[in-house]
């Protein structure tokens, strides 16, 4: 994808200094990464942060399966030493459990990171996932989610999903209402469309979305990053290798052997005959990432960071050598030559 000058000229004036500056953090954590700032705020981010779905674990919706929670802690520590200095999850994750082991994993830490997480998405004792946006309901979210992670602030707090649709001027209104009383520093939305933005951009300003962007999913590129460029929106992607599936390490085998509660068994992309596509375009990221010793995953990733609207992606990680394999995204960039070629892929197999 290529950027035209002007865009490239933006692009430069939002790269930092090496520092950031989170409330939560007793001392300015360093990273060696380059960062850039998010929409409207002063929060400087790595280009990739530590995406804290996957070690919510199984038994749950949208579960990925048994996670060990000291692998879980030891990815969080890795990823942080590496470099990265934030780390987006959700109340909803493992209802409640990877927040649980974030704030575990940040712990007795002198330097912290950046922390995100999202609301709107509730449980019952029942582990059915409902939805609220109601005033009442996101203070009390927040207030679970503050002590989990065991932080004083939110650096950004984020409406997971934009519905009810009811009652989504209300819970803007409750997240600009908790960022003046100093419990969040920002307020961010997640899955939002055009219109939803601008509804609540009359009640707020919104420092940052949160969209699905891989080479699997380009919606977005249509009217959604235009419109974040043109108000100055940050976007941070999820899923930028679709859930594990263009790391390289997936195969049909492994996808026929995924445990019953991980929700990417019951994935199109996952499943015939989208897989053998899939599987086909790893293959592609992967002679790409030879010529550079990075894996198919970090290929994925730097494809998404070529889009000038993004700030930065999320990448999960379980394990810390999953974490050694998706640092690199930090600092790999795509020519134009190979990005180029990948779009010809893309063209010739739709």
């Amino acid at each position: 994808m290529r950027c035209e000058g002007r865009i490239k000229k933006a692009m430069a004036t939002t790269t930092s200094a090496t520092t950031s500056t989170p409330t939560n953090s007793a001392a300015k954590p360093f990273t060696k990464f380059a960062t850039k700032t998010l929409g409207n705020s002063d929060l400087h981010l790595t280009p990739i942060g530590y995406g804290a779905w996957a070690i919510g674990g199984g038994n749950w919706e949208f579960g990925w399966g048994s996670q060990d929670e000291s692998e879980s802690i030891a990815a969080i520590v890795r990823a942080l030493d590496s470099g990265i200095n934030w780390i987006d999850t959700a109340a909803v994750y493992g209802l409640g459990h990877s927040e649980e082991v974030v704030g575990k994993a940040l712990k007795g830490r002198a330097t912290k990171p950046l922390v995100f997480t999202k609301c709107s998405m509730r449980w019952g004792a029942d582990r059915k996932i409902y939805r609220s946006l109601k005033a009442a309901s996101l203070q009390e979210e927040l207030e679970g989610s503050l002590r989990r992670l065991g932080v004083d602030a939110i650096d950004l707090y984020q409406i997971h999903w934009p519905n009810p649709d009811d009652e989504l001027d209300e819970g803007w209104e409750t997240l600009a209402r908790l960022r003046e009383q100093g419990k969040v520093r920002f307020i961010g939305v997640s899955n939002f469309s055009v219109a939803q933005m601008k509804r609540v951009q009359k009640i707020a300003p919104i420092t940052s979305l949160q969209p699905p962007y891989s080479l699997l999913r380009r919606d977005i590129e249509k009217e959604i990053l235009p419109f974040c460029l043109e108000n100055h929106i940050g976007v941070i992607n999820y899923s930028p290798m679709v859930s594990g599936l263009l790391t390289g390490k997936m195969t049909a085998e492994r996808v026929k052997n995924l445990p019953e509660d991980d929700w990417r068994k019951r994935s199109p992309n996952f499943q015939s005959p989208k897989l053998e596509r899939n599987l086909a375009l790893v293959e592609l990221l992967q002679e790409i990432g030879r010529q550079h010793g990075v894996e198919a995953g970090v290929v994925a990733i730097a494809w998404t960071l070529r889009h000038p609207a993004i700030t930065a992606a999320i990448v999960g990680a379980r394990r810390p050598d999953q974490v050694d394999g998706v640092v690199p995204a930090a600092t790999f960039r795509l020519s134009d030559a190979e990005a180029e070629r990948i779009e010809r892929w893309l063209a010739e197999h739709p």
